[in-house]
């Protein structure tokens, strides 16, 4: 019974000021719990809102389902190098074969030959592609990625998580995310 009870599976989708997700790729979402809390501080104005309700012994509310920020948040200029940005500016694809498992990352030029770990020398590889591949040169292994490492936009990399959306999305939340559904051919 006290599970039922339990707001847990009730996230906020968060807006900036201008009404667009703060990120899709991991969608900006807060706990009911930071969401509540944001209202209380006059941080952040309710778009949409859950049924359900919490209580305390003198005050009760809807959970929000969707808010955005009251000041803009501006995004940032450039994306940080991480694994996982480097994922998602290929798409969480192989650059060699197009595979989509066992992903890791490739140094087109390899370390050993004075390649570095940077957003125009890596790129995404399957783990067979990247054994296969070694510590050769592109020209020299016969391999060459299929679209040219190179440093993304903040606006790219957000684009790309549009091709992902996430397993959960709330009727509240449709009118505010745009996915670019992909279907496997």
């Amino acid at each position: 019974m006290l599970a039922e009870r339990l707001p847990d599976n009730c996230p906020a989708l968060v807006l900036n000021a201008d009404y667009r997700p703060l990120s899709y790729f991991p969608l900006s979402l807060w706990s009911w719990q930071d969401a509540i809390k944001a209202v209380f501080l006059d941080r952040v104005n309710i778009v949409a809102e859950y049924e359900r309700v919490v209580r305390s012994a003198s005050f009760q509310m809807k959970l929000p389902s969707v808010v955005s920020l009251k000041t803009y948040v501006k995004p940032m200029r450039n994306p940080a190098f991480t694994r996982f940005n480097v994922f998602l500016r290929d798409r969480f694809q192989c650059q060699y074969c197009g595979a989509r498992d066992d992903l890791t990352f490739d140094h087109v030029v390899p370390r050993s030959r004075g390649g570095r770990t940077t957003w125009e020398n890596v790129v995404t590889a399957c783990a067979g592609c990247n054994l296969m591949k070694g510590g050769h040169l592109p020209h020299r292994a016969g391999m060459h990625p299929r679209i040219p490492p190179h440093k993304p936009t903040v606006a790219e990399l957000q684009n790309n998580g549009r091709h992902f959306p996430p397993n959960y999305l709330h009727d509240s939340w449709t009118d505010y995310l745009y996915w670019d559904i992909v279907l496997d051919p």
